[in-house]
């Protein structure tokens, strides 16, 4: 049966948690202030909207099915409590009336496990919990760095521009026929754009920082025979092996010094909002590169947030590559790219002038000339002679007959990778830079703070339910909600 949509549902869960919440809990006063916040975000958190998204994938024969909202309302409760088990969960609504009343659900009537599952299944738009096909052949260990800090080798420039050929010739599909649709609607409508109306995030001048980070999803990699080899003596076949995760495999963590078997995780976020809220993310294998991962997803938001209008990059160095700085430029848009180490070095710009690694050009004498303004309208930075002031030119072995001394113009299309705007060594650039932490901290949250990684799952369905319901928090922790005595103050309780 269908599950009842109402567009006032969440007055209806207002109501239903003021009369059960004084039915149980007499003396509110006697719930500690951090429960209070928890309360206070939960009640203004409308999922009236989850029934209409998630209808068609309802059966309309059968029982009626439990209140969608209130499923996804308990499961967000579940990670903001950090508890990562849904049988944990379940035994804490039977044991805790607060939590189910919290949830939506009577406190004499709770889901069970299955229920919380089959919920899960009708958030996946798919048949299959897994992304590919569990049948594949085996891969030997990619070589990693095997240092603290030593990140995957770089992939060569060309890789980079073939792929972003690639996906510039062959566009993307969008959300609509992806396992992820209904799970994205959820986070899109009833968070992320919540977000923009309050003004958190510009969609038409959005700066967006990426950032990959592991997610470990068990010990190792586990899969197991289906041919008939071993009993001809052929231990070690190449034939296809049956993977329990066929989406993961094994890569090298630089953080923790070893290898991992799970997923990368790519993560987009405002880097111009100050609560660092996520945008789009995707779960790659774990050996994929952070650049694949980074031209998979940014594409993919291309397709599925088309309202929203890149401005700005902000990227690390393993996304140094020179076609990924030419098709900023080609698209319009601002990038923040720290230089790779090992791609840098000293080469011949004009006139035998050198350029610096950070793209200040260096005079014969071997001095770093001034930075001397920007001409947008050209976009070119104009450099002028180390040893020139405001009176003019006084260097020993001028190089020009100019009183103003040398002039040197490096435009960007000469070298994007070197030559931006503003320069890379201002502080106008740095201070547009710093914000590329706003990634790592978002990443922190997901991890750390609301244990992404404990969740133990065995599926990219419920990796992606996990991950989605963690970034609507983070939204949920951004908004600005009234203060716990205001609060209380308007549901008429006093001490």
């Amino acid at each position: 049966m269908l599950p009842v949509y109402s567009p006032d549902s969440h007055s209806h869960y207002q109501d239903f948690f003021i009369s059960n919440f004084l039915k149980y809990y007499p003396d509110p006063f006697s719930i500690s202030r951090q429960t209070w916040k928890v309360i206070v975000q939960f009640w203004h958190m409308d999922l009236s909207e989850t029934p209409n998204i998630l209808m068609d994938s309802y059966s309309k024969f059968g029982p009626l099915p439990r209140d969608p909202a209130s499923m996804l309302r308990s499961y967000l409760l579940s990670i903001k409590l950090k508890i990562t088990s849904v049988t944990d969960w379940v035994s804490k609504l039977k044991e805790c009336p607060l939590y189910a009343i919290i949830s939506g659900f009577s406190p004499d009537d709770v889901p069970g496990i299955g229920t919380f599952y089959d919920f899960f299944w009708h958030m996946w738009n798919s048949d299959q919990k897994h992304l590919s096909t569990q049948l594949r052949h085996k891969k030997k260990k990619t070589p990693k760095g095997k240092k603290h800090g030593e990140k995957t080798p770089n992939i060569k420039d060309t890789a980079a521009f073939r792929f972003l050929e690639f996906y510039k010739k062959h566009p993307l599909p969008d959300s609509s026929g992806s396992p992820l649709s209904l799970i994205f609607r959820l986070y899109k409508q009833q968070f992320l754009d919540v977000s923009v109306s309050k003004g958190l995030i510009e969609p038409s001048n959005i700066a967006l920082a990426g950032d990959g980070t592991p997610v470990r999803t068990s010990a190792r990699l586990r899969y197991k025979k289906v041919c008939s080899c071993s009993e001809s003596g052929n231990i070690h076949c190449d034939c296809k092996r049956k993977f329990s995760q066929p989406d993961c495999n094994i890569g090298w963590d630089s953080s923790r010094d070893c290898y991992f078997n799970g997923y990368h995780l790519y993560m987009f976020v405002a880097s111009d909002s100050e609560n660092d809220l996520p945008v789009f993310p995707l779960l790659e294998r774990a050996s994929r590169h952070d650049m694949l991962s980074f031209l998979h997803s940014f594409f993919t938001i291309k397709t599925w947030l088309p309202q929203y209008r890149v401005t700005k990059l902000l990227l690390d160095a393993a996304h140094d590559a020179d076609a990924v700085y030419r098709y900023c430029q080609e698209a319009g848009i601002q990038p923040f790219i720290d230089l790779n180490p090992g791609n840098t070095g000293n080469f011949i710009y004009k006139d035998t002038f050198t350029i610096d690694d950070d793209g200040v050009p260096v005079c014969k004498l071997g001095l770093r000339m001034k930075p001397d303004g920007v001409e947008p309208n050209r976009n070119r930075c104009k450099w002028r002679c180390p040893k020139a002031g405001k009176s003019g030119c006084h260097c020993e072995t001028p190089c020009s007959d100019s009183p103003y001394g040398r002039v040197v113009h490096t435009p960007t299309k000469d070298n994007p990778r070197m030559f931006n705007i503003p320069p890379r060594n201002s502080k106008e650039w740095d201070k547009e830079y710093d914000r590329r932490t706003s990634v790592e901290r978002s990443n922190k949250r997901e991890k750390e703070d609301y244990k992404l990684e404990d969740g133990r799952h065995r599926s990219s369905m419920m990796w992606y339910c996990r991950l989605y319901c963690t970034m609507m928090l983070q939204h949920l922790d951004a908004w600005e909600m009234p203060s716990v005595e205001a609060f209380q103050s308007l549901l008429s309780l006093t001490a």
